[in-house]
């Protein structure tokens, strides 16, 4: 019998797969077709401080191994979220959920997250620093090392509940933003977010997207992906959820392997809406193909050759 539980900051999973902030709403569309009770847990919609209607359209595009998206942090606004969506969440998932957390000021991010660390249903917050601070011309927070560390030191000071930065890949050295938001406080780091693309239309001889630019998620963002999270997880200490183009169970024993805790999902639910559901019902037989008992003693495990 093999072991697929896990622990992020205390907190145990009955396994590592979590669907990822912006692919998976507030899961009720997900709820009609299967029971989110499987998941380890689940991050909800990006919320910010004021509702957003987001960009203009389109917002999507396809591309070969993956798409684009700018979608603009469309959600209702913190204030709805903690009294509309959180208590319909509460009747279709009975675990502790993800709170997605973006901001466009520091005062933003702690004003969110405060609110959201009040509720008994969040496990974690997870806090996007791949948002263009307003304050700081339009560079995202997650830019640079002393940035990122300047959110993470505002949002640890107003909460309790463990906090996790997501990290952004348009980064020249992603370890040393990891490492300078776990010198900040940091409980964890999720990574990665989107890669920064474009696609032009040959017709119109223009950008696809309304925005100009989106963020590239799918397979083709899978190698990238390991490879950020291996570096991270040799520059810090604190736990590792890993994202960006997982599509099986064995692109979630892949990504531990690098040095993840858990693992993210997104793009694979838009393709599939049970993807998440599989995976987890694919991982024992692919634990037990290679030969792991716990998926616990498998964090990491590429770094001890």
């Amino acid at each position: 019998m093999v072991d697929t539980r896990v622990t992020l900051s205390g907190i145990t999973l009955d396994n590592p797969v979590i669907p990822a902030s912006g692919a998976f709403g507030y899961g009720r569309e997900f709820a009609e077709w299967y029971d989110l009770d499987c998941l380890g847990t689940f991050s909800f919609k990006g919320t910010t401080k004021d509702p957003r209607f987001g960009n203009p359209t389109p917002r999507i595009a396809e591309t070969s191994g993956g798409m684009l998206n700018a979608v603009g942090l469309q959600n209702p606004g913190v204030e709805k979220v903690i009294s509309e969506e959180l208590p319909r969440m509460k009747e279709i998932f009975h675990k502790p959920v993800m709170a997605n957390v973006s901001g466009f000021s520091i005062d933003e991010y702690t004003e969110t997250c405060a609110l959201l660390d009040r509720e008994e249903q969040v496990g974690w917050l997870e806090v996007n620093i791949s948002c263009p601070n307003v304050h700081g011309g339009g560079m995202a927070f997650g830019s640079s090392p002393e940035a990122a560390a300047a959110v993470t030191r505002a949002v640890k000071a107003v909460t309790t509940k463990p906090v996790y930065m997501k990290l952004s890949p348009n980064v020249t050295d992603i370890a040393a933003v990891a490492r300078a938001c776990e010198d900040a406080g940091a409980d964890g780091v999720s990574l990665i977010n989107t890669l920064l693309a474009m696609r032009i239309s040959l017709k119109t001889k223009k950008p696809l997207l309304a925005n100009g630019t989106g963020g590239l998620s799918g397979p083709a963002v899978f190698p990238v992906a390991i490879r950020m999270v291996y570096q991270v997880y040799e520059a810090v200490n604190i736990p590792i959820i890993g994202m960006g183009g997982v599509g099986s169970a064995e692109d979630v024993v892949e990504m531990m392997l690098a040095g993840a805790t858990a693992v993210e999902v997104g793009a694979a639910n838009l393709v599939n809406p049970f993807a998440c559901r599989d995976i987890i019902d694919a991982l024992p037989s692919v634990m037990q193909k290679y030969g792991i008992n716990s998926l616990t003693e498998i964090i990491g495990g590429a770094h001890n050759g």
